[in-house]
């Protein structure tokens, strides 16, 4: 295992009787990473999380958290702070004695309740019954909660879940904050298993995709985004020059369509790569030099250009062709992946 890397394993699967949940895994998080955890429902995300949680053993593979191996846990547990399904807190106890009860078992500082109340947002809310709590302030004090031990890596399982427009966008700014330390600088990594792919968008900066068991990307999202093509529109400044427009365009054998005034040409995709790969910067500059040569080519045959505008593909699209084309059901304003109907009795 190399240096960087918060999370990195190899080969990791794990088997339930005949049944594979996790299939020869591979990926890593690097330190500091915003990380989003999507797949569909049976790809093996949360069985994956527990494995790095130490609280499932793996069938077989190889990995280390926090650089120390996946089979000594009790080496990097205490460094981790991880918030799986729902919070399981005294309803009857406020937040401020819910953190205290936590932090005794865990041997932590209780000086740091305040301070962890601040960072989750609920200052002025620790002395109020868990029971009195909106579902978003409950699933701030669970993080709260994780936060405890200061740790270097944050695993979020689902932290939306089940909340309302107004908590979705209010969890999204906290997780944007949690992956900054107050006051030393430190940076933490922070993993977030989600089904809510307009979330992983705009808050991680890094995305592991699973589909069957297996990573089938991982990798920063820009890198992802750019594996999949890209689309631009070109627009004549004359209307009839769009079917000379084509043909110098099919002529690079390029594919193009009409689209209204405008031609849609899908640009070749370029090579995934990590963030600062010389792969993904040459792909990016030879997709570059495409445009540059259109717009020669359309001075060239007196056709002036009065629009070129790249057409920037959608997260859920590369994630459709990612996984297969697997059905995405539509809640307003968001982008969840499906709850597939493959999806059995312990395999999440």
């Amino acid at each position: 295992m190399t240096d960087g890397f918060a999370v990195e394993v190899l080969h990791l699967t794990k088997h339930y009787g005949r049944r594979t949940v996790v299939d020869g895994l591979r990926m890593r998080i690097p330190t500091g990473a915003v990380a989003g955890f999507v797949g569909p429902n049976g790809a093996g995300k949360t069985t994956t999380l527990r494995m790095l949680l130490g609280l499932v053993r793996p069938s077989a593979g190889e990995g280390s958290v926090l650089g120390a191996p996946l089979t000594r846990p009790q080496r990097y547990l205490p460094r981790v702070g991880a918030l799986i399904e729902n919070p399981a807190l005294y309803p009857g106890l406020s937040g401020e004695h819910n953190l205290a009860v936590l932090a005794a078992l865990g041997g932590h500082d209780r000086s740091r309740i305040p301070e962890v109340l601040a960072e989750a947002g609920l200052t002025g809310r620790g002395g109020d019954a868990f029971r009195t709590y909106s579902l978003g302030m409950k699933q701030r004090l669970a993080i709260a909660a994780a936060l405890l031990a200061d740790p270097d890596l944050l695993v979020l399982d689902e932290p939306t879940n089940g909340l309302d427009p107004a908590g979705i966008q209010q969890m999204r700014e906290l997780v944007r904050t949690l992956a900054r330390r107050p006051g030393d600088g430190r940076v933490r990594t922070v993993l977030i298993s989600s089904h809510l792919l307009s979330e992983v968008e705009q808050i991680c900066d890094w995305i592991v995709v699973m589909e069957h068991g297996r990573s089938v990307y991982h990798g920063p999202i820009d890198g992802l985004m750019a594996a999949g093509g890209r689309s631009v529109l070109l627009r004549p400044q004359h209307p009839d020059h769009l079917g000379a427009m084509a043909e110098l365009t099919t002529g690079r054998n390029l594919s193009v369509r009409r689209d209204g005034d405008r031609l849609r040409v899908d640009l070749p995709p370029s090579v995934p790569g990590e963030r600062g790969d010389q792969r993904y910067l040459d792909a990016e500059s030879a997709m570059d030099a495409v445009l540059a040569e259109l717009n020669r080519d359309a001075f060239a045959a007196g056709i002036t250009l009065v629009e070129i505008t790249p057409v920037r593909v959608s997260l859920e699209e590369r994630y459709q062709s990612l996984v297969g084309g697997s059905a995405v059901d539509h809640a307003p304003g968001t982008s969840p992946v499906a709850g597939v109907s493959r999806e059995l009795e312990g395999t999440r």
